[in-house]
């Protein structure tokens, strides 16, 4: 028996790389380590730092008295959120943004991807690319912007619908629209930019998978349904649970930029009440504590997502 562990003992330190080779592998792929670093050192300052603020949640914090001296008070402001009269209405709208986002602008991406790779004629699929990709590089102002002027009682939008007859709408003043605004923003600004991962992912597919198919009298959807979605299934997983992940992670600059005491009702979400506690009335504890909140909620959507997904298939985040 010790023999044994003692044969299996140095097989494996056989196989192990030397100091040497590592360093020799490293230096050997710097160029790629130090491209690495930049993202790296990114999420290290602006994500995992800031992560020590979290204490403040838990005590009563004043500037004066710093982190470390302001009084502990536990759970306190968590029951205060709880029992806050703005609690339900502020989950519920969050929530619904992020669910619609999922079922709307999550398959956007995908059925573009699809369709591009449909196209036989690729200097109309590089413009059709192109022009996909430029409002991803469009600032949150500038759309909001747009989509103001567009909306606005005398915009482009009313002055169509009074070309068919129809009489103008005050979209930016009607809570029920709001929701309908903001995600179809994020569908025209992220659909180009999000089907390059699914175009990535449609190279990896073998083309004789297609020969097979066409040889069985699979027509051009049957392919797209028994092969190609096949294909991009794992990529798709993925993408959508990290959208499960981000569910209550809805744009903070785009929900205040156009939002308004006419549609509150709809727009007030979790971050812009942060902000509103937090910046504007200097409750940071209590803002903390919300912001912590969300950042729970978020990890237990995204931990029953990939629970789901690693039962009915083998694709998950861990």
């Amino acid at each position: 028996m010790r023999a044994r562990q003692a044969v299996t003992v140095e097989a494996s330190a056989l196989h192990r790389p030397s100091e040497r080779q590592v360093w020799r592998s490293i230096k050997k792929s710097r160029f790629f380590y130090a491209m690495f670093a930049i993202p790296l050192l990114y999420f290290i300052v602006f994500h995992y730092v800031p992560m020590f603020g979290i204490i403040i949640a838990f005590k009563d914090y004043t500037v004066f008295k710093g982190i470390w001296g302001s009084e502990w008070v536990g759970l306190e402001y968590f029951r205060d959120f709880l029992s806050d009269s703005y609690f339900y209405k502020l989950i519920r709208n969050t929530l619904m943004i992020g669910l619609y986002q999922i079922l709307f602008a999550f398959p956007a991406p995908i059925i573009l991807a699809l369709l591009l790779n449909e196209l036989r004629g690729q200097l109309f699929k590089r413009f059709v690319q192109t022009v996909s990709y430029l409002p991803h590089f469009l600032s949150t102002v500038v759309v909001c912007g747009i989509l103001v002027n567009f909306l606005s009682f005398d915009g482009i939008v009313n002055q169509f619908l009074h070309f068919l007859g129809m009489k103008p709408i005050h979209f930016l003043m009607i809570p029920d629209w709001f929701r309908t605004i903001y995600v179809s923003s994020e569908i025209w600004q992220g659909v180009g930019w999000g089907s390059i991962i699914y175009l990535a992912a449609l190279t990896n597919i073998d083309p004789q998978l297609y020969e097979a198919a066409r040889m069985d009298g699979a027509n051009r959807w049957k392919q797209i349904r028994h092969v190609t979605l096949p294909g991009i299934a794992p990529t798709i997983i993925i993408m959508l649970l990290f959208s499960i992940g981000a569910i209550m992670s809805v744009s903070f600059e785009k929900v205040l930029l156009l939002s308004n005491g006419a549609n509150f009702e709809t727009s007030d979400i979790i971050a812009t009440y942060v902000y509103r506690r937090g910046l504007v009335s200097s409750d940071f504890s209590y803002a903390t504590a919300v912001g912590l909140f969300n950042s729970v909620i978020a990890l237990v959507f995204l931990s029953i997502g990939n629970a789901i997904s690693k039962k009915v298939s083998e694709t998950s985040l861990w």
